[in-house]
């Protein structure tokens, strides 16, 4: 098994609202979890109207899976118009073995 969570700060653009924000953050989230197999939570910036970090967790039977997918969500990021990538980290679990 391999697992990593993802985090990915974003922009959002054209927002004026702690309200406008949560509606396109809630599209986005629904959209990403209906696409990939992983969990998603706003993880900081809540109070920003702007921005925002989303961190993702994932979990594949192979490494090579894992790191498609993580390219993946990326690039499906990367493609929206209403937002835009502004960092992203990887941080990977260790097998314990």
């Amino acid at each position: 098994m391999y697992a990593a969570a993802l985090r990915v700060e974003l922009r959002m653009r054209g927002i004026r609202s702690l309200k406008a924000k949560r509606n396109i953050l809630r599209s986005l989230v629904a959209d990403l979890i209906r696409k990939f197999p992983v969990s998603i939570a706003e993880v900081d910036h809540q109070n920003l109207w702007q921005r925002t970090a989303i961190g993702f967790a994932v979990v594949a039977p192979q490494a090579g899976q894992l790191e498609r997918l993580l390219h993946s969500i990326e690039r499906a990021l990367r493609n929206r118009a209403e937002v835009e990538v502004l960092r992203s980290s990887v941080g990977y679990l260790e097998d314990p073995m």
